[in-house]
């Protein structure tokens, strides 16, 4: 029995002992190794410096995309900066000591226990910043481009109708390709434009985007435009493709638009865009996105592009005309010397805004 006492006195004694002499032992460790504990803090500065440095690479890269950078690793390389910072000042300030002292041959004792000291601190606190960079590599997020508004059309009277009737379109959930034609210059842009800040005002979409394909009129550009529309539409989504081929890209881009409510607008198209090839869903397979055409074609809507609806954009009417034209040149014309000049202009310009505008 008392063996049994003598030991677990023993194990005790062992135990607190350890305790004490640990602290002890790390204290004296500072009086007569402070120069280890110099260096060790040195070494760590260095070895953070290295990972931040690292870090910072992509960091740069996420932000020459255009990405957002993640808060928590914006308050990483704050606190690296800082402590790191910190640490080679306190370690100049004890080079000049040093140097002050006949280069450490009369030391003060109380002095370097405190040296030893701070030195070891902070060199903990660098290893528990190095550690705690449990970010990984999602350092960046993709910032969401803002929807494309169009605050500057000239709303006209004629064409209220047809701008309520795509208006309409939209909002039905059966329809999901939309054409408006016309000849060039008519307005068809500036008509589409407006309707898409009609959209965004009532909050048809969670997101729209307009893509002008005028390339479509060079058929050698066809299968690179498509690559084009793909990127268009995957930045308004903050969507980053892992495929690198435009066939991936299309399944990618396929079950994503399933998910959302988009306003895509597809302006001056010449030729057919295959639209199964972009990734974007037939009406079966898509929750709520929409297709916004525009082109000189109607056959081309109808027939190639599948447009379940088409609306057809005419001149302008010449009250309408002039008005445009007046605003355009300024109330001057209405002089009794002008005048007649420019009605003859507007004439001209046979309803066409385009050439009323630049003329």
């Amino acid at each position: 029995m008392a063996e049994i006492v003598i030991t677990i006195a023993t194990t005790i004694a062992e135990k607190i002992a350890g305790y004490l002499v640990a602290p002890i032992g790390r204290r004296l460790s500072y009086l007569f190794c402070y120069r280890s504990h110099m260096d060790d803090l040195d070494k760590k500065v260095q070895e953070l410096g290295l990972v931040r440095g690292n870090l910072q690479i992509t960091v740069d890269e996420a932000i020459r995309r255009g990405d957002g950078i993640r808060p928590i690793v914006e308050g990483w390389l704050t606190r690296a900066d800082e402590n790191t910072g910190e640490a080679k000042t306190f370690m100049e300030d004890e080079r000049k000591r040093t140097k002050s002292c006949f280069y450490g041959w009369c030391p003060n004792l109380k002095s370097r226990y405190q040296l030893g000291r701070e030195a070891d601190k902070k060199a903990q606190v660098i290893v528990e910043i190095q550690q705690h960079r449990n970010f990984l590599d999602s350092v960046s997020y993709r910032i969401p481009p803002r929807n494309v508004t169009f605050k500057n059309y000239e709303p006209f009277e004629s064409r209220a109708s047809t701008v309520n009737q795509v208006m309409g379109a939209l909002r039905d959930d059966e329809i999901d390709k939309i054409g408006v034609w016309g000849m060039g210059g008519v307005g068809k842009t500036t008509l589409v434009k407006q309707v898409a800040q009609l959209a965004e005002d009532e909050k048809l979409f969670t997101a729209q985007v307009y893509i002008d394909v005028s390339w479509t009129r060079d058929s050698e550009k066809l299968q690179e435009g498509i690559a084009k529309i793909q990127q268009k539409i995957a930045d308004m989504l903050c969507l980053e493709f892992k495929g690198k081929d435009e066939s991936t890209k299309a399944v990618e881009l396929k079950q994503r638009l399933q998910k959302e409510k988009i306003l895509i607008i597809l302006d001056d198209i010449w030729k057919l865009v295959c639209l199964e090839e972009v990734g974007i869903p037939s009406k079966d397979d898509q929750k709520g996105c929409k297709i916004l055409l525009a082109s000189r074609n109607e056959h081309l809507l109808r027939k190639d592009m599948g447009a379940r609806v088409c609306f057809p954009l005419q001149h302008l009417p010449k009250e309408e005309a002039w008005h445009l034209f007046k605003k355009t040149a300024g109330d001057s014309v209405e002089g009794d010397e002008l005048r007649p000049i420019a009605i003859e202009v507007v004439n001209e310009c046979e309803g066409l805004p385009i050439a009323i505008v630049v003329c």
